[in-house]
This record gives structure tokens, sequence and C-alpha cells, in this order.
């Protein structure tokens, strides 16, 4: 049986965090830091991406890869201000969208993967 999360606190709700990136490699070293510490339990990294949007007073079109992060309400502040320090764009997408319902083992474990205290290394296997 799948539990909604309207039962659950605020802070534990899952969230699918969206945010954009340039490249591959800048993808990569945001998702692996988030991972690390401890920010998100998974991110997902999608390519063939094609952004149009307004910018500067131009409609722009750019190919980007997109980061699928999975994290907690508990956890999106610094999970935000990390990005955003991390981010070499000046206003990177970043829109977090709740998960109503889901794998309720799934959904523990991504609670569960974003509350330990102890950062993991960086050993991708």
């Amino acid at each position: 049986m799948v539990i909604g999360l309207a039962n659950k606190r605020d802070n534990e709700q899952v969230l699918v965090v969206y945010c954009t990136a340039p490249d591959q490699a800048v993808a990569s070293n945001i998702a692996k830091q988030l991972v690390a510490d401890r920010r998100a339990a998974c991110v997902n990294i999608l390519p063939g991406v094609q952004s149009i949007y307004h910018w500067a007073g131009q409609i722009c079109s750019d190919k980007e890869m997109m980061l699928m992060i999975k994290t907690t309400r508990a956890k999106y502040a610094e999970l935000e201000a990390a990005l955003l320090d991390m981010h070499p764009y000046e206003l990177p997408e970043l829109i977090a969208l709740p998960i109503e319902t889901g794998s309720q083992k799934y959904l523990s474990w991504v609670e569960d993967s974003v509350k330990s205290a102890h950062k993991i290394e960086d050993s991708i296997k």
C-alpha cells in the first residue's frame, strides 16, 4: 500500500527539484557535491534539454542538461544555497515540486539519505 505524504510533517516531505546546467561537467559537479554533502539523496542528469526563454530583452535557445534532484523540504534551503553558490549562471532555474505519493520504501530512502550528518567521500562506483 502506498501512503500519501499529506500525513507527514512538512519538513519530511520529499521534493523533486529541477535545475538546468550548461553542460555535463557542471551538471556532474553539482550532482556529486549535493549528494556527497547529503543535501540530495539522488540526482538524475538528463541530457538533450532544449531551453527557449526570454533573457536580457532577447529570446534565447540553448542546449542544457536537466538535473532532477530528490531531497526533503527540511534540506531545501541548504540545497538552494549550495546550488546557487556552485552554479555558473547568473540566475539558474531552480524549482521544487512536492511529491504527493510514491513508493514508500523509496521515499523513506530519500528521507534517510539526507538525514545523516556525515559527508560522503567522492567515490562513485
